[in-house]
């Protein structure tokens, strides 16, 4: 059985869909409430591939919300992930993934070090954070949107914001591996490891936003927006493919020019119906069959029974495990979403 840890992208989302998730008493309550509710399986979810194999899952809603971080309730938020990662593990599932704000607070607050939640022994290698496949996933929706705006990649600068997190640097060297995109743009605030990256790589100009967008064909975007920062069309290429690879997606709603084209980047669509209703709440265009591609990877885990912890650790994933897991997920009937806004 396969798990998925998620949560909502505000309070006000949260209360909105409560009576959905089926906790009417959680509707009108404020933060102080969901910093102490705790996490509950709220879906239950099954899978068919397009081999015929079937497999059923489990969505472990956690009850973090993004204005823990903004109030600075870290220890509440970090308890959340650790505590769904307990609930997931007590419910006998054997590959959970890490999404959206999961993933990152588990690496960003180093949370691997703690191995005891009460009286349960956390077994890491049942969790995945899911960002090989994402990373995947974004590769080839440059790959194959980008002929469509009539981009050429051996001639197209690719800017990638967010370029020396986990899913920016993997992005980053398959681009630099496997296609022939004429220049990479490295984004990120951390110049050290931007260093580190361009001299991994070999290439890729160290820059920052105001000077690369103007620059790039296609940006990829695989970073949290910094507050207050706001993107001028005007100031962009025409046409231009913008792939939002964060979470909470806003680029379609901030960047609206007949010219600049936004996919919202790191999300599949499957061929076959999935029984579930979860999607519908975060409202996915069609949510029978569209999802994250980091919830993709642990039913392909579960598909190929590779209870591992496949993506693990920051800058970790390579080429190689990008191929292995694409795939994978090519033989189940996963394909990149690649609907426009505009």
């Amino acid at each position: 059985m396969f798990g998925l840890i998620g949560h909502l992208t505000s309070l006000e989302h949260a209360q909105s869909v409560a009576n959905e998730l089926g906790y009417p008493e959680y509707a009108d309550q404020g933060l102080d409430f969901w910093c102490s509710a705790p996490p509950q399986i709220v879906d239950t979810i099954t899978v068919t591939s397009i081999t015929g194999q079937k497999i059923e899952g489990r969505y472990v809603e956690s009850c973090f919300l993004p204005e823990m971080l903004a109030t600075r309730r870290i220890k509440a938020a970090t308890r959340k992930i650790l505590n769904a990662m307990a609930h997931a593990q007590k419910h006998g599932i054997n590959i959970t993934a890490l999404g959206g704000f999961s993933s990152i607070i588990f690496e960003t607050f180093n949370l691997q070090q703690i191995k005891q939640i009460r009286n349960l022994k956390l077994e890491f290698e049942r969790f995945t954070t899911g960002n090989t496949h994402t990373a995947y996933i974004l590769c080839r929706q440059v790959e194959q949107a980008a002929p469509k705006l009539g981009i050429e990649l051996s001639k197209a600068t690719v800017a990638v914001c967010g370029a020396t997190g986990d899913i920016g640097s993997a992005v980053c060297r398959w681009l630099n591996a496997k296609t022939n995109v004429a220049e990479l743009l490295l984004i990120a605030r951390d110049k050290e490891r931007l260093q580190d990256l361009q001299s991994e790589l070999g290439r890729g100009k160290i820059m920052n936003l105001e000077e690369a967008l103007p620059q790039a064909d296609i940006v990829v975007w695989v970073a949290s927006m910094p507050k207050g920062v706001e993107i001028d069309p005007s100031t962009l290429k025409q046409p231009c493919l913008l792939i939002d690879g964060g979470y909470p997606k806003n680029l379609a709603t901030q960047v609206q020019h007949p010219e600049i084209y936004v996919l919202n980047g790191g999300i599949v669509e499957h061929s076959l119906d999935i029984e579930w209703k979860i999607m519908k709440i975060v409202n996915m265009d069609v949510p029978g069959r569209q999802l994250f591609a980091c919830f993709a990877e642990s039913m392909l885990l579960e598909f190929e029974k590779l209870y591992t912890n496949f993506s693990w650790g920051r800058n970790q994933i390579t080429v190689e495990k990008m191929e292995q897991i694409g795939e994978i997920s090519v033989k189940h009937g996963f394909r990149p979403l690649m609907s426009f806004w505009c």
